[in-house]
């Protein structure tokens, strides 16, 4: 089922939100992906490259990155 603008626009915010704090934090897709793996998700760089670029991703996806990252808290202002 494809998703509404609603989904699409929530979507491309977590992925934006995402990015940014990879950034503030210098951690690379390849690194990111080395931290989920040692946390037993199976993750490449491309495989991150991909989803941050699509803009979609599971909500799990989402709290693995921000705990590699030491992100205890998020709101939704933030997104």
């Amino acid at each position: 089922m494809p998703m509404t603008e609603r989904e699409k626009e929530g979507a491309g915010k977590a992925a934006r939100y995402l990015k940014v704090e990879l950034k503030r934090a210098g951690v690379t897709y390849a690194e990111l992906a080395r931290r989920l793996n040692e946390h037993g998700l199976e993750e490449t760089e491309d495989s991150i490259t991909s989803k941050l670029g699509r803009g979609t991703f599971s909500a799990t996806f989402l709290f693995a990155c921000l705990a590699v990252l030491g992100i205890a808290a998020i709101t939704l202002a933030d997104l």
